[in-house]
């Protein structure tokens, strides 16, 4: 049976069959850990269940302390006020994004909490073997500083490249020049951690639809731009668009140009050889940035210059937005890293190209909004790999395991 909010229930007794147990388990710690706290009462009307019931799951989920119980918000409460179920402290996962010119390991607890972030700058492309070094030894170094009272569940890898689903080998990540390469299963041997590997776009697309700018949005499309390029994912109808092999929503390879520079894959005139992230570093001076910075920088600089290299970048990126609009229809296009930067510059001259170019019936519903959660999204879309097993089946989790 399902409720009148969606979600499919085994049945109504959280002390029935353990299988029913442990659906009703992890539909309670999914909801608290995507809403980032919830009152008890908002657990009933959610899921259907009764007040005892909900009572006996939560106060489980406490014992196996993925979930704390904080003081009910008594601000325009009517009635008796609820206690808040909140994501417990415990439950960790490390996430990784390694990258052409930096590798990036951040800690995350249940809710979407980045606890820490570290961007380690490389002087080059790393090789698969040393961004599994680099990788395991900053694993290593934040394992140090979250010993008391945590329990990691693993760690999610954010490529910028195609990721077998299946397996997580690494099919093609072109800047990193990396092929067929098992980046996960190595990492796992080095760090003796469960290692989920994906592509970084698609893991920027779920952050932000649960956490961010796509919450409550069925359908979007989202486009992150890095060092590596320009990627994205699709949620369609309130589900993941992933395509067979988990290839989907390779933007950065979208037509845009009939005349310009051969890409990378082969094919002349694709997005990401036209909207790249090197030129407007150079143009700001800088060397090594991240994303907060290169915006400050590109909002800061007056030189005409950076002002007609981000109105090109605009032009190509509206063309291939003007493709998504029209295929997939969607209410929200979410520009991530510098694609944001973009649109932060100038953001009236995009909303006019795509007020203009797409069909008018489905222009006239789109809205283009920016990233929610900046610098963290990878992190938090990363993290969500290594959570999954327990969101799944929170009863295979031991309290202070």
């Amino acid at each position: 049976m399902s409720n009148s909010s969606g979600h499919h229930l085994l049945g109504a007794d959280g002390r029935g069959n353990s299988d029913v147990r442990r659906h009703n388990l992890s539909l309670v710690l999914r909801i608290v850990h995507q809403s980032r706290g919830v009152p008890r009462s908002q657990l009933t009307r959610s899921t259907g269940l009764n007040r005892s019931t909900i009572a006996a799951l939560v106060g489980e989920l406490v014992e196996r302390e993925l979930v704390v119980e904080g003081d009910p918000d008594t601000s325009n409460q009517v009635g008796r006020p609820s206690p808040l179920a909140l994501p417990g402290p415990r439950a960790i996962a490390f996430a990784v994004n390694p990258e052409i010119d930096a590798i990036t390991v951040g800690v995350v607890g249940f809710g979407a909490s980045v606890l820490r972030r570290i961007r380690r700058p490389l002087p080059q492309s790393p090789t698969v073997a040393q961004a599994v070094a680099a990788t395991a030894e900053l694993v290593a170094e934040l394992r140090t500083e979250f010993t008391e009272g945590h329990t990691v569940l693993g760690i999610g890898a954010a490529i910028p490249g195609l990721v077998r689903a299946k397996d997580g080998v690494v099919r093609l990540a072109p800047h990193l020049h990396w092929i067929d390469e098992p980046f996960a299963a190595e990492l796992e041997t080095v760090t003796g951690l469960p290692v989920f590997a994906a592509n970084d776009a698609n893991l920027g697309t779920r952050a932000e639809s649960i956490f961010g700018a796509g919450r409550g949005v069925t359908d979007l499309v989202y486009l992150n731009g890095g060092a590596s390029g320009i990627g994205g994912g699709i949620i369609s109808g309130g589900r993941a668009l992933t395509g067979v092999e988990g290839y989907a929503g390779e933007f950065g390879h979208t037509a845009v140009s009939t005349s310009g520079e051969r890409c990378h894959c082969g094919a002349v005139g694709c997005l990401e050889t036209e909207v790249r992230r090197d030129r407007l570093v150079a143009l700001t001076g800088l060397s090594d940035v991240d994303s907060d910075e290169l915006e400050a920088a590109l909002l800061a600089g007056h030189s005409a210059e950076i002002r007609t290299e981000v109105l090109r970048q605009l032009d190509f990126l509206a063309v291939a937005l003007r493709n998504a609009v029209n295929i997939l229809n969607p209410s929200t296009i979410i520009l991530g890293g510098f694609l944001g930067s973009l649109y932060a510059v100038a953001p009236d001259k995009l909303d006019a190209l795509l007020t203009s170019q797409p069909l008018a019936a489905s222009s006239e519903v789109v809205s283009v909004v920016r990233s929610a959660l900046g610098v963290n999204r990878l992190m938090i879309g990363a993290a969500e790999l290594a959570f999954e097993s327990v969101l799944e089946d929170p009863s295979s989790f031991a309290p202070g395991g």
